[in-house]
């Protein structure tokens, strides 16, 4: 009996061993296959002569003048592909019905209900006025040729075919809004805020998640390191 009871504790003791190794290599296959996921997922920023050759480029297409909205909603008002297919004029329009001073992005709208107040920059409330003069200004902002708005997968592959024809590697409809966080996370101290104000800018619930959005400044990075 001693001898069947001694078999079963090494069996058992055996697949406890077995079901710990397993346990380990699943979660560090996990944690690398997240590594690898997180380290590509994030969009490449744009510099100044990105922006306006992609400008250049909107300009350049079948429909300038809406183009160059979606442009300028990703760069100078960090929407997302989504936020930007359900935007509608009411949410940039003041009450006597003129372009507004700021995007009153409603939670509908928003990823994660993070609706938010977004102050427009001048080139954007530019954009939007002479956009409106061609179209109805009721319904969607930007909208398709069939009617109706233009969907997220849209927006998305409009900016896919973009970065390609400009042969921007790396770049999605992403890199108008990372692109707009980290200038405004380097600009926020000479307006005399702080990164809180930059992720209500962003709409995300975390600052963490805003910290992650921000690319490093490679120039400071140097200059630091020749201090050291």
């Amino acid at each position: 009996m001693a001898n069947v009871h001694n078999c079963h504790e090494l069996v058992d003791r055996n697949i406890f061993e077995f079901c710990c190794i397993k346990i380990f290599f699943n979660y560090d296959s996990i944690v690398h296959a997240d590594r690898n996921r997180m380290a590509g997922k994030q969009a490449k920023i744009l510099f100044d002569h990105h922006v306006h050759a992609l400008l250049a480029y909107a300009q350049a297409s079948r429909y300038p003048g809406r183009n160059r909205v979606i442009v300028l909603l990703s760069v100078k008002a960090g929407l997302r592909a989504g936020e930007i297919a359900n935007l509608t004029w009411p949410m940039v329009l003041d009450p006597s019905g003129e372009i507004a001073t700021y995007i009153e992005l409603h939670d509908g709208a928003a990823k994660n209900r993070s609706g938010r107040r977004v102050p427009l920059h001048n080139d954007l409330r530019e954009a939007l006025a002479r956009w409106r003069e061609v179209t109805d200004g009721t319904r969607h902002v930007v909208g398709s040729e069939r009617g109706g708005g233009l969907t997220p997968s849209s927006i998305a592959n409009w900016f896919t075919g973009a970065y390609r024809h400009l042969g921007l590697a790396g770049c999605s409809s992403h890199s108008g809004r990372r692109t707009f966080i980290t200038r405004a996370a380097r600009l926020v101290h000479k307006a005399g805020g702080s990164l809180r104000d930059v992720q209500l800018l962003a709409g995300h619930r975390s600052i963490q998640t805003t910290q992650a959005y921000i690319d490093g400044d490679t120039d400071a990075q140097r200059r630091l390191v020749a201090l050291i």
